[in-house]
């Protein structure tokens, strides 16, 4: 796994979750946490959203429940 920093926008587009989403699952413990680069700038390792990615549960969906 890549160890690149990706950026909110990066974030977002890769996990399709919005900013909002992203920073509540941060808060709650179930998103990786953000790592400070500068005074105004912030990134996640590629490595962790890739993993938190992985272990996402796979939902089947039944026709029926639809």
């Amino acid at each position: 796994m890549s160890n690149k920093i990706l950026r909110i926008q990066e974030v977002t587009e890769l996990t399709g979750l919005s900013r909002a989403t992203i920073w509540r699952k941060e808060r709650a413990g179930i998103f990786p946490i953000r790592k400070q680069l500068g005074l105004n700038s912030v990134g996640w390792l590629e490595s962790d959203v890739q993993q938190w990615l992985t272990n996402l549960p796979n939902f089947k969906h039944h026709k029926e429940a639809l």
